[in-house]
């Protein structure tokens, strides 16, 4: 709306400033500001007036439909210091020109507490004000202004001690929390150590035992052979049936002994891959020719031209074929038993799948026949007999060369394994390589991305372990995620720099919110991360610590 004219007053001498502070005041009442904002304005109003009286002429109060505003006209010199600065404090707006000061309220929504015509009547009513009559209405502002300040201050000290009873509780419970959470740690380490020294202590029994065993059961093996040989004392039906019997149970355990044997080996970490390029189709040919199916069912090979030679361990991708191939037609009495080896080119592995049409896996079963000595219950249904110890053997020997061994079937119809390699080309391009995040599912995935880069690959669930594994295993590179626990990626590359013996160390940073170069080291973001993002990345690291 049009901004209404409410109210003028001259002001001549130090009478008429009381009179613009009253009026002030009664202004802002009808226009519908609270108590508190009606003494702003009545002072700000107040302090102009003093600096004006005696050269202002007149001062105009307007309303419209956002805000109350008074101007004051003056002839004297142009008002300033400190009176308009707490006048700017009291109100939205005090500003001065050459001939006028303007102050400024704004209603912020508020509705006039009467009609704006009737504004102008009541404020023309207001009876003549002397000094003592105001003296009085300012005084009980003061005193009214005062016990609202002393109620908020003792609403402020009781909101005082209620955070600070809160903070009390919230640091007792803190600080009991991590004396639980280091009480915890301080056990999971007692356990993992007793752990390893348990599976250490399983290690070298089996080692010893299967030893002890071996020479004996080889002597069994030979004299039930030189026993039933052609040439020997003629036996009857039921002494050769005994001694076949004999020799048959004593090559099964000989067989259990020299899985135990490499099993042990292979839990100690003494299984190291010995990388070479294979021939996989000849390999598969071979492993074709010595296996012995029944006449009810076949055996089929098929290896694709891009998989036709890998770099791997030939001996231990042997075993683990052959571990899984004898296990098909072990528990198949009829269909077929089917090896095949192809190329995932987006992930950059060597897959092989062993599929059989036998006698299948509960689903309740899946996730144990990785276990050492488990046995399907089912396989009394072909009479199969094993030690419970090839898959595990065959998971340990994948694992070795960086892959993945899954397993899915159905009951009565089937199971397919799918073994993963990641394809190399060569030898590795780098000799030590370790990745350091607490996120474990990233740290597998970057695992398989960097497989035949580097010969060996190390793993750290934070910055603390991290510098524990380089004080033992210097690596030539680190994958590194910048927000761990313990000691984040910032003060883990610290540590690194203050160090003569690992600050050269190549260093590729991994964040979930890359930015700029983490000190001129290469970053990645984790989201949508590709395997040669990961590759190239490394091996410019690589090349910027070998220049």
């Amino acid at each position: 709306m049009t901004a209404l004219e409410l109210a003028r007053l001259r002001l001549s001498d130090d009478r008429d400033v009381f009179a613009l502070r009253r009026l002030g005041r009664a202004t802002a009442e009808l226009a519908g500001l609270e108590t508190q904002d009606q003494i702003r304005v009545a002072t700000a109003l107040s302090e102009v007036g003093r600096e004006v009286v005696g050269s202002a002429t007149v001062a105009l109060f307007t309303l419209d439909s956002d805000e109350l505003r008074v101007t004051i006209e003056h002839t004297g010199r142009p008002v300033g210091g400190e009176s308009l600065a707490l006048a700017g404090r009291l109100v939205d707006e005090a500003t001065t020109a050459a001939d006028r000061v303007t102050i400024v309220k704004r209603l912020a929504g508020r509705l006039p507490a009467v009609p704006p015509g009737e504004i102008r009547e009541r404020l023309a009513q207001l009876a003549p004000v002397n000094a003592l009559d105001e003296l009085r209405q300012q005084n009980h502002e003061l005193a009214t202004t005062l016990e609202d300040v002393l109620r908020l201050n003792t609403e402020l000290q009781e909101t005082n001690r209620g955070v600070m009873a809160l903070y009390n509780e919230l640091s007792a419970e803190l600080e009991e929390t991590n004396r639980g959470v280091v009480a915890l740690y301080a056990e999971l380490d007692e356990k993992s150590t007793q752990l390893r020294e348990a599976a250490e202590a399983k290690n070298r029994f089996w080692a010893t035992v299967s030893h002890e065993l071996r020479t004996p059961l080889s002597s069994i093996i030979g004299l039930v052979r030189l026993m039933t040989v052609e040439g020997g004392e003629p036996l009857t039906a039921e002494q050769e049936r005994q001694i076949r019997f004999i020799g048959d149970s004593a090559e099964t355990l000989l067989a259990l002994v020299g899985d135990l044997l490499d099993l042990a080996k292979a839990e100690s970490g003494r299984l190291q891959p010995e990388l070479g390029p294979v021939d996989l189709d000849e390999l598969v040919r071979r492993l074709h020719a010595t296996m012995q199916p029944t006449s009810e069912v076949s055996l089929h090979a098929e290896v694709a031209p891009a998989v036709a030679e890998v770099y791997t361990d030939e001996v231990m991708i042997t075993r683990v074929l052959r571990n899984l191939l004898s296990n098909a037609l072990k528990f198949t009495r009829e269909g077929e038993v089917r090896l095949d080896a192809r190329l995932d080119e987006e992930a950059g592995q060597v897959v092989i799948t062993v599929a059989d049409t036998g006698i299948g896996i509960a689903e309740e079963d899946l996730n144990r026949v990785f276990e050492e000595f488990f046995q399907v219950p089912n396989a009394l249904q072909v009479k199969a007999r094993g030690t419970g110890l090839g898959l595990p053997y065959a998971r340990t020997l994948v694992r070795a060369l960086d892959g993945q061994i899954e397993m899915a079937s159905t009951p009565a119809s089937g199971t397919t394994v799918t073994v993963r390699l990641p394809r190399r080309h060569g030898p590795p391009e780098i000799g030590r390589l370790l990745i350091a995040d607490d996120d474990q599912g990233f740290r597998e995935s970057a695992r398989r991305m960097l497989y035949g880069v580097a010969s060996e690959v190390d793993e750290a669930a934070d910055g603390v372990e991290a510098l524990e594994v380089m004080a033992v295993r210097r690596p030539d590179v680190i994958v590194l995620d910048m927000l761990m626990p313990r000691l984040d990626g910032n003060a883990l590359l610290q540590r690194m720099s203050e160090d003569p013996d690992l600050e050269d160390i190549a260093v590729v940073v991994v964040t979930v919110a890359p930015g700029k170069a983490a000190r001129g080291h290469p970053v990645l973001s984790k989201h949508g991360l590709r395997r040669q993002q990961l590759l190239d990345a490394v091996r410019e690291a690589a090349r910027g610590r070998h220049a």
